[in-house]
């Protein structure tokens, strides 16, 4: 008896191994915050721009069937939203960015539909939980006279500071959303991963401007 029960928890174990695979991938990400308010500076309009950053991290995919699986990830992402602005003014011209960095640490569990063996398309939730974040300004593509070049960095630097804590104060350091991707198993366990990440959660908790981040990633991945 002990015997037949040794053989079937190995046989269980070899099952549940074959059916569990862990992995690694690590990419490029694009993020940008979405609001209903235009944002300004000194009377200068800022447009929205994508901010670039990176991520890592690992996974483990579970398959419940022949077709079916489902994933949960752990990844480290630097996102984020980025503005700009242009000012002229005399034959004179510079270009203000206002960098918001935005550094998570985010759980995803997807469920996965494999159209082929080798490509699966997936959905569903995540939470991220903020590990740092920081607010910067400066100046480029300018042809501002020096003097005025470093009065203005002089400037921005008590400036962002100031800024730095507040947005640290206003910003909501749990956030929500969904994801939808795909995944394309390019050579053995070496893999192409692309997913676009829809914010649910207001990021200013201080005020009803209904601020959300948005991100998209691709990056490369190996499963073990």
């Amino acid at each position: 008896m002990k015997k037949l029960l040794l053989v079937g928890a190995v046989a269980l174990f070899g099952a549940m191994n074959a059916q569990t695979k862990f992995g690694v991938k690590a990419g490029y990400t694009n993020s940008q915050f979405s609001s209903d308010e235009s944002m300004e500076f000194e009377d200068v309009k800022m447009d929205k721009k994508g901010k670039s950053g990176f991520f890592v991290g690992g996974f483990v995919e579970h398959m419940l069937s022949e077709k079916f699986a489902l994933q949960g990830e752990l990844t480290y992402a630097a996102l984020g939203g980025k503005y700009e602005g242009k000012f002229n003014d005399s034959g004179y011209y510079a270009t203000l960015v206002a960098d918001f960095k935005v550094n998570q640490i985010i759980i995803p569990i997807s469920a996965k539909y494999y159209v082929i063996p080798n490509l699966a398309i997936y959905g569903g939730p995540n939470v991220g939980f903020t590990v740092s974040n920081e607010f910067e300004a400066k100046f480029k593509d300018s042809n501002l006279p020096s003097e005025a070049i470093s009065e203005a960095n002089s400037f921005l630097s008590e400036y962002n500071s100031e800024a730095s804590k507040e947005f640290d104060k206003s910003l909501q350091k749990t956030t929500f959303g969904i994801q939808l991707g795909a995944e394309y198993n390019v050579y053995k366990g070496l893999l192409v991963d692309a997913r676009y990440n829809i914010g649910l959660t207001d990021l200013d908790k201080g005020s009803e401007s209904n601020i959300k981040m948005h991100y998209f990633q691709i990056g490369l991945g190996y499963k073990f």
